[in-house]
């Protein structure tokens, strides 16, 4: 398995954490993942701003991989959506993919819509798949409870990212599963976690923040997990500065799933960047079974 690794701009600048755990649970799972350099900005942040450079910039980005014949895996959530709804746009509008090669043809470049876009939640379950996965696990937690947050962009519009059902989707609770870890049932599971508000309308943003950190912890999570670089940040980077400034009770810690993925298969926590996440978690690895030969 070969993809081509799509970090975006938060993870590199901001989050390194959660490359160094991916990486180091695709080596354990032989997942190979080729850098292609010269990727730029999926184009999100623009993506209601100016239409068409929203979609050159992932048109870009797919042509780059498909001239190395190469499927995509995203990190970040954001990022997948803003390239699955490019690539489906440009296969549903004949004149517009027309206009957007003709600007990538002065690269060398040409979009035909021959590689496929995905998530690393994606590929963990549906190219890998839960055996292998399980076979790989050595200390997996026991009594731990965690709160899984799908994020929007993973699950609508669901007829263009197709990454689960968007009503009741399972495929994170059953990878969270996989590590001996319990899922929970959360009423606020499926919500906005406040990210896109940041900056915009801060009060609304921590106020989603708080509802789903206050609702996780009343559900009997011991922590949340996420695999999306905005709402990791969301939970852990915007959570610790506002219980600096205000304090809460609803204190919960969210960790990245490679993180807890390469926790109960053996990989330590220096190199999945535990002691950068911003909330400590490192009362997590207290969960794990120890296996009987160490105890021995």
């Amino acid at each position: 398995m070969n993809f081509a690794l799509f970090l975006g701009c938060n993870i590199p600048a901001r989050l390194s954490q959660y490359e160094s755990s991916a990486r180091a649970i695709s080596e354990k799972l032989g997942i190979e993942l080729t850098e292609i350099k010269e990727f730029n900005c999926c184009g999100y942040p623009i993506r209601n701003i100016d239409f068409k450079t929203f979609i050159l910039f992932s048109a870009r980005n797919l042509a780059l991989a498909e001239k190395e014949n190469l499927n995509i895996v995203s990190l970040c959530k954001c990022c997948y959506g803003s390239l699955k709804k490019a690539d489906y746009l440009l296969k549903e509008n004949e004149v517009l993919r027309e206009e957007i090669n003709g600007i990538l043809e002065k690269e060398g470049l040409n979009y035909a819509g021959a590689i496929e876009v995905k998530h690393l939640l994606s590929v963990l379950f549906h190219d890998v798949g839960l055996a292998p996965i399980k076979e790989k696990i050595v200390r997996p937690f026991e009594g731990l409870k965690i709160a899984t947050h799908y994020g929007c962009h993973a699950l609508r519009p669901s007829k263009i990212v197709q990454f689960d059902d968007p009503v009741a989707p399972s495929i994170f609770d059953r990878l969270v599963e996989i590590t001996g870890a319990e899922s929970i049932d959360w009423s606020t599971k499926l919500e906005c976690c406040g990210a896109p508000l940041l900056g915009i309308n801060d009060n609304l943003s921590l106020d989603l923040t708080k509802k789903k950190l206050s609702d996780g912890k009343k559900s009997g999570a011991d922590y949340l997990c996420t695999a999306c670089p905005y709402c990791q940040m969301q939970f852990d980077t915007v959570q610790k500065m506002n219980l600096t400034k205000h304090g809460s009770d609803a204190q919960l810690a969210a960790i990245l799933y490679p993180q807890l993925l390469g926790l109960s298969m053996g990989i330590d926590g220096e190199t999945l960047g535990l002691a950068m996440n911003q909330l400590p978690i490192d009362g997590i690895e207290d969960f794990l079974v120890v296996p009987e030969a160490a105890e021995a």
